[in-house]
């Protein structure tokens, strides 16, 4: 369950870079300060997003393997 949740958000991430230093380009006039490719804001935001991405995977994965697996059935 983890490693599809990693592969998801790995792959909404390399989209996402590479569609905001597309877009950053386009929107540098309104950017006061910051380059449109600057590493910092790159690294910082992913960083940020790959590790909400992670906690939001891994709290119901975790109930999930505390479960018992016959009550869990017999509910189904």
């Amino acid at each position: 369950m983890l490693r599809e949740s990693v592969a998801v958000t790995v792959a909404g991430l390399a989209i996402g870079l590479l569609l905001s230093a597309a877009i950053g380009r386009l929107v540098s006039a309104g950017l006061f300060g910051v380059s449109p490719a600057d590493p910092l804001v790159f690294v910082g935001c992913t960083a940020l997003l790959a590790a909400a991405a992670m906690l939001a995977a891994y709290l119901p994965a975790r109930r999930a393997t505390r479960t018992d697996p016959t009550t869990a059935l017999r509910h189904e």
